[in-house]
């Protein structure tokens, strides 16, 4: 397999164009807009020349197939919501009353509008190509950005979220929407969410009301996708739920979608990545992972054998060694398979 991750550049952006119009709508982080990836991709190269830690950054990274150059996914790593604008999430908690006089207790669902997340670090923005959606591509994905969290951490915060798309129908609708916030704006959720692709979530802070919304008071298709992913989404949960992500109770505002919440030094991918010194690039059978190595904008990890060898030195095998340009004596990070 000679796909490699790597960061992503202003030339990728007519292959991400054609990926985002893949993408079926609901894809907030990659819109089907050349001007708007444009200003991403311009983004992102600001974050990667950047030196400092913590700050409003945005890394794009785009796999690619080293042998054809294709570039055929891509994700994305923010490091801090909220900055430039309230980051709007919906809380799902419970309201409890008891009547002494009926002899009654009731327990009324609320969705609750909240800014609880704001600070954290997002990843987000995945997509693969659905030519390539076999081998393992989707995990190399999407493990290979914790390896870059590892490798940058005081760019990154303590708590770190991930979005999953909601429920999305035929008709490229979204029945949450329908139900709740689309009451209140006068269009359609494909509206919407190009809206706040385009030119952020502000206009939700300017016209959502505030109280909270009585769940028994939406109708039932809403209620039945509160917190339930697109079916594409699935796997992308089950990935999250084995990184140490839970969801808890927080929801997308248009779509409805779960959004999962972990601690960032406790993410599995995170914690078990260690860096070695390569020693050796001739390596037949060793332990399958995920290698990655360079610095921010150099940054590039694939799939590869590695072994521990004395001390931190570590030995990986040919293939690896060309897709990401180590030689004997570079820094390179690994997190098993």
């Amino acid at each position: 397999m000679s796909f490699r991750l790597r960061a992503a550049h202003a030339s990728d952006i007519e292959p991400l164009y054609e990926m985002a119009k893949l993408t079926g709508g609901g894809f907030t982080n990659l819109p089907a807009d050349r001007e708007a990836l444009g200003a991403k991709l311009e983004r992102a190269d600001a974050a990667f020349t950047r030196e400092g830690e913590l700050g409003d950054d945005q890394f794009v990274l785009v796999l690619e197939n080293a042998e054809t150059g294709q570039v055929r996914g891509t994700c994305q790593l923010m490091s801090k919501v909220g900055a430039r604008w309230p980051f709007y999430s919906y809380r799902l908690n419970t309201l409890t009353q008891y009547s002494k006089e009926l002899e009654r207790t009731v327990r009324a669902e609320l969705l609750s509008l909240v800014t609880d997340l704001e600070g954290a670090s997002e990843v987000g923005g995945l997509f693969l190509h659905p030519g390539e959606r076999a081998g393992g591509l989707g995990m190399l994905l999407a493990r290979s950005r914790y390896l870059f969290i590892a490798m940058h951490r005081p760019r990154f915060a303590a708590r770190i979220l991930a979005e999953l798309r909601g429920v999305i129908d035929d008709r490229g609708g979204s029945p949450f929407w329908d139900g709740v916030a689309g009451r209140f704006f006068g269009m359609t959720f494909q509206e919407a969410d190009y809206f706040n692709a385009i030119n952020g979530n502000q206009f939700i802070a300017d016209l959502m009301p505030k109280h909270p919304v009585y769940v028994a008071m939406l109708g039932d298709e809403a209620k039945k996708v509160i917190g339930v992913p697109h079916p594409t989404g699935r796997a992308a949960m089950r990935m999250l739920e084995n990184e140490g992500f839970a969801h808890e109770g927080y929801v997308d505002i248009f779509d409805g979608g779960p959004t999962m919440t972990a601690r960032t030094d406790l993410v599995k991918s995170v914690k078990d990545s260690t860096p070695g010194t390569v020693d050796a690039t001739d390596l037949d059978i060793g332990d399958r992972a995920i290698l990655a190595t360079g610095t921010l904008g150099n940054f590039r990890a694939c799939y590869g054998m590695c072994e521990a060898r004395e001390g931190d030195s570590i030995a990986i095998d040919e293939r690896s060694a060309r897709l990401l340009d180590l030689v004997k004596g570079d820094e390179v990070w690994s997190v098993g398979r």
